[in-house]
């Protein structure tokens, strides 16, 4: 992903856990963003049903795969979105998800803008976090857990001049790490799309 502050190779692992991602502005439509969410629900509940009794964790095949389900302006789909049953689904799918398919291979990111409880109420289940450039001081303990700001994690002061930086904690460790993800062009971006389109690799 980056470098952490001590120069180290920052990697962010997926497979496993969920991940929430925070920081001020940088948009899906509802009913479009809902379909896909409760289609990876559906999906979801299949393979567990396939497990039960006989597997307990999840390896990567080609039968099962891997699935990152990515949220993008997550507070659309919860809170912002104009009608309320939209938000209703999109909540449902989101908890059903966060809470059932980490052990099955499902991963869901989900970033947002305002971490605050009534925009997203479901943030506790995402056991890893990683707090960008903040609005308000009360923001870092809303996405890192109690006491981050107490324990030098100020994303409240990052500097707009340093896109990248952010604070995280991983599930079951106390320990905030510094760091500052890598930055990819526009003309890096085109050569991914090339290279990686789909039937090429």
């Amino acid at each position: 992903m980056g470098r952490c502050e001590d120069g180290t190779v920052w990697k962010l692992r997926l497979h496993g856990t969920h991940v929430l991602v925070a920081g001020v502005t940088g948009a899906d439509t509802g009913e479009t963003a809902v379909a896909v969410l409760e289609l990876a629900v559906s999906e979801m509940q299949d393979r567990v049903a396939r497990y039960a009794g006989k597997q307990r964790s999840h390896t990567p095949t080609t039968k099962d795969p891997f699935v990152l389900v990515l949220l993008d302006e997550v507070a659309f789909l919860t809170a912002y979105h104009p009608d309320r049953h939209i938000r209703r689904r999109a909540e449902n799918a989101i908890a059903t998800l966060t809470s059932q398919g980490r052990s099955v291979g499902f991963c869901v990111l989900a970033a947002l803008q305002d971490p605050h409880k009534e925009v997203m109420n479901l943030r506790n289940l995402f056991p890893d976090k990683v707090a960008l450039r903040l609005d308000e001081a009360s923001q870092v303990d809303m996405i890192l857990g109690e006491g981050a700001r107490d324990r030098g994690a100020n994303a409240h002061l990052i500097d707009a001049a340093l896109p990248g930086v952010a604070h995280v904690r991983l599930e079951g460790s106390p320990s905030l790490v510094r760091v500052r993800a890598a930055y990819p062009t526009d003309d890096d971006i085109t050569t991914m799309a090339n290279t990686y389109r789909a039937g090429v690799v």
